[in-house]
């Protein structure tokens, strides 16, 4: 049996593309650049790896270049939201890239799982990419394990860096530092104390917002009035106004010149997930951090105001000015509008107990036509009108005495009601929802209108009107 024997066979290229591979078919090779924020230097800058990469490929006989992909201002936790980055792996698993040059690992990503996968992916399709930094070619044997660790390295730091962040953030909470996303935020600016201050043409549409949802708008409502009106949304971009965005107006308190902080926090630093803060981190509520747009008064009874439509806060139009105002004297629910046809055909709009027929015994309210509610509006309206001016002598007493709240919303109260002529004859929606409450009806067939500032005058159904105050007086 001959001799066993043994011949090395030398390579007659290098792995990793150096200039011994002149004389094969040239490497189509791309880079790929950075950076997290535009105060980078040197080599970290943009524009300073862009034209690094594009000089040292096209410097080198051996390779072809490709292009250069590149992100700005884009954090590496997560490749999904990088548009550079995604159309290089692209490229690349379709065959026009053979070699990918980057600065270092935490350029490529900061996460472990994603460097992995897209390395892996890569790898199958016989494409390599070099780290300098680290001096690393991931298609040589050491490098997967080389890549791993300091791929965990990159994604520690990250986390430490998000840490550290959030850290100062919650420091500046603490501390009573606010601020705002002007961009996106109507009403205020960056003032050059770094604080905000107010845009008076913006701050007067967050005001009328405020006074047409006062003054019974839906937030659907105002929304259209505003699209119509061609108001610029707070984006600055189009006058599509939407009912959310009316609606995170009406509630926010920096508009009354307070803040909340903390409101949202992020939950994953990888992903970089941010989630309601229900109770999980401390929040500070800071007051007269700011110049307020609408006062503290006209905030509470906008927020009162939303408690109290309840449902319809979602944008849903009400049928009319009497929905969700009508009450069954017998089981608390509110009436409800319904289309009712006569032997004479004609169609008649009444309003029923949207609950008469669920219980035993039924409730034993009356139907009750809408020009009745009107009626009822007219004749106990006129009956405070004709003792106006004592009425209005102790209503602004109240409001000295009564809480802040309480006050706001009969000084609203007050405001509409001295605007009313002597004698109101024709039913007035804006009055009737500047003014009542509710309306209560009974079983006997009385309603009991109450207005804003408490006061409930009775009125009975007949031949005639008659009325009652809580005295017992007539009229």
């Amino acid at each position: 049996m001959p001799e066993k024997t043994i011949r090395v066979i030398q390579p007659t290229a290098s792995q990793h593309g150096t200039e011994d591979t002149v004389a094969l078919a040239k490497r189509r090779v791309a880079a790929y650049a950075r950076v997290s924020t535009d105060e980078d230097e040197q080599l970290n800058s943009y524009e300073n790896q862009i034209n690094y990469y594009t000089r040292y490929i096209q410097s080198r006989p051996e390779w072809e270049f490709v292009g250069l992909y590149s992100d700005e201002g884009i954090s590496g936790l997560n490749t999904k939201k990088r548009d550079g980055f995604r159309q290089m792996v692209e490229d690349a698993l379709n065959g026009k890239i053979d070699l990918i040059l980057t600065k270092s690992i935490s350029r490529f990503a900061r996460n472990t799982v994603d460097t992995l996968v897209t390395i892996r992916q890569l790898k199958d399709k016989g494409v390599e990419v070099y780290f300098e930094k680290e001096n690393i070619y991931t298609l040589d044997s050491k490098g997967e394990l080389l890549i791993t660790i300091m791929s965990s390295i990159a994604q520690e730091e990250s986390r430490s860096i998000s840490e550290n962040i959030t850290w100062a953030k919650r420091k500046n909470m603490e501390r009573g530092k606010v601020s705002m996303s002007y961009g996106q935020f109507l009403g205020y600016e960056k003032g050059e104390d770094g604080k905000p201050q107010i845009v008076e043409k913006e701050a007067a549409v967050v005001r009328q917002i405020y006074n047409l949802y006062l003054d019974g708008k839906s937030v659907r409502e105002i929304a259209r009035i505003l699209t119509a009106e061609n108001v610029l949304t707070p984006s600055g971009k189009n006058c599509n106004w939407s009912v959310s965005t009316i609606m995170s107006i009406l509630r926010n308190e920096k508009y009354k010149g307070d803040a909340l902080l903390q409101k949202v926090y992020t939950a994953d630093f990888l992903n970089k997930k941010v989630v309601k803060n229900t109770n999980v981190l401390p929040q500070y509520y800071v007051e007269n951090s700011h110049p307020a747009i609408i006062d503290g008064e006209t905030f509470d009874l906008v927020q009162a105001e939303l408690a109290k439509r309840g449902g319809c806060s979602r944008g849903r139009r009400a049928k009319s000015v009497f929905d969700r105002k009508v009450i069954c004297g017998d089981c608390g629910h509110f009436y409800g509008q319904k289309l009712w046809y006569s032997d004479s055909k004609e169609r008649v709009y009444v309003w029923r107990c949207t609950h008469k027929y669920d219980t035993e015994p039924n409730c034993q309210t009356p139907v009750v036509r809408e020009s009745d509610l009107q009626t009822a509006f007219l004749v106990t309206f006129n009956h405070l009108l004709r003792g106006r001016k004592g009425y209005v002598v102790e209503l602004e007493r109240e409001v000295e005495t009564t809480q802040p709240a309480r006050a706001g919303e009969i000084r609203r109260y007050l405001k509409s009601l001295k605007t009313q002529p002597e004698i109101v004859r024709t039913f007035s929606e804006s009055a009737f929802i500047a003014l009542v409450d509710k309306i209560t009806v009974r079983a006997d067939g009385h309603m009991a209108v109450r207005y804003k500032d408490g006061l409930e005058v009775s009125v009975s159904e007949g031949r005639e009107w008659r009325g009652s105050d809580d005295s017992g007086k007539t009229f």
